[in-house]
């Protein structure tokens, strides 16, 4: 690979920031920190580049991801990453455009995909980019058309309404068997950034709502809690008057 390509390849690449799980130097997610350094990869998520034929110039691993991405040399010999369906290899060619063939990686209007067919990257707003069906192993598909709206079954179980509209890809995720890892030491968790995690029983009970009593005791009587007091197990977090219930048939088992 000559240095003009690495170059084109390397604004696509970007140092990723280690923020040890704070926002405005607050700890906003505990256990966090000391990650190995890791680039970020900059994903194409809108597949905006339509009616341009691309091909897969190699496939790379991203840390930051649980599925690995292509890199796709377009004909005018621009470069974008995507994330890589289960079939799509090097030298195959893709295309994203209102209506093109299926196949696994091509990108079209949902409205033009077929019944059953496996997709990923769905948007929930047109234009805006994928936003669901991005990890590892994970597939969407469409049950049934209607003229404003297409039934969806995502990969959680839940159904639910997209507009015609918007942008899918074609194909089954990568990596399918990511979840069977097992990591081997305590290390493999320090470089993905986790930090060790207290036991609430185990800690002064001015620390933890969990925590004093003589020898091994239990929680309580009353239900779990945070370290903050707050109900932990069981309590509903999501908000009443949500815009997308309405979008929503059937929630997530």
């Amino acid at each position: 690979m000559n240095k003009e390509i690495k170059r084109k390849i390397r604004r696509l690449i970007k140092i990723k920031k280690q923020k040890a799980g704070r926002s405005s130097g607050q700890v906003s997610i505990r256990h966090r920190g000391g990650e190995q350094k890791r680039f970020l990869r900059e994903v194409d998520w809108k597949r905006d580049k339509k009616a341009i034929p691309a091909i897969v110039e190699r496939i790379e691993y991203d840390p930051n991801r649980n599925v690995d991405l292509a890199l796709l040399l377009y004909a005018d010999g621009e470069r974008r990453f995507i994330l890589r369906p289960e079939g799509l290899n090097v030298g195959d060619k893709v295309i994203a455009g209102d209506k093109v063939e299926v196949k696994v990686g091509n990108a079209m209007l949902l409205k033009n995909i077929p019944v059953g067919v496996p997709i990923h990257n769905l948007e929930l707003v047109p234009g805006k980019g994928g936003q669901v069906t991005r990890s590892a192993g994970t597939a969407a598909f469409i049950q049934s058309k209607e003229k404003n709206k297409i039934v969806v079954k995502m990969s959680s179980g839940e159904i639910r309404i997209f507009s015609p509209r918007a942008m899918a890809t074609v194909g089954q995720l990568s990596n399918i068997s990511w979840n069977t890892i097992k990591l081997k030491k305590a290390g493999d968790k320090r470089h993905r950034g986790i930090r060790p995690t207290v036991r609430g029983v185990a800690q002064h009970p001015a620390s933890h709502p969990h925590g004093g009593g003589e020898g091994k005791s239990s929680i309580g009587l009353k239900s779990p809690k945070t370290p903050w007091g707050k109900i932990a197990f069981g309590k509903k977090t999501r908000k009443k008057p949500k815009y997308s219930d309405k979008l929503i048939i059937k929630r997530r088992k």
